[in-house]
């Protein structure tokens, strides 16, 4: 009897919970005038903004001053030998104080 009862009411709460859900409107879903991250993405940019100041530029401005900039970034100066000893030594250190911890 009381197995019969829970059954019901587990059908009757399937039923009611479809035919409600069935009538909500989807929200799930973007607004029709929304463009689709695809298109944006294939969309040729024409005006763009300097990352120094932010001021606005012409694409071919923002061409030149990108190049300007990693041509800059590719420039790699050269560490003088006193500094490479200095860092190889205190590497070094590290690895003993991992190993033996107790010295200074």
């Amino acid at each position: 009897m009381k197995q019969q009862r829970f059954q019901l009411s587990l059908v009757a709460t399937l039923l009611s919970s479809s035919v409600l859900s069935s009538m909500a409107p989807v929200l799930a879903l973007p607004p029709p005038q929304d463009q689709p991250e695809e298109v944006l993405r294939t969309e040729i940019i024409l005006e763009a903004r300097s990352p120094i100041d932010g001021e606005p530029m012409t694409a071919a401005e923002y061409a030149e001053l990108q190049a300007q900039l990693e041509a800059e970034a590719r420039q790699v100066g050269v560490v003088p030998p006193r500094f490479r000893e200095i860092v190889t030594l205190l590497r070094i250190r590290k690895v003993l104080r991992t190993i033996l911890p107790f010295l200074p």
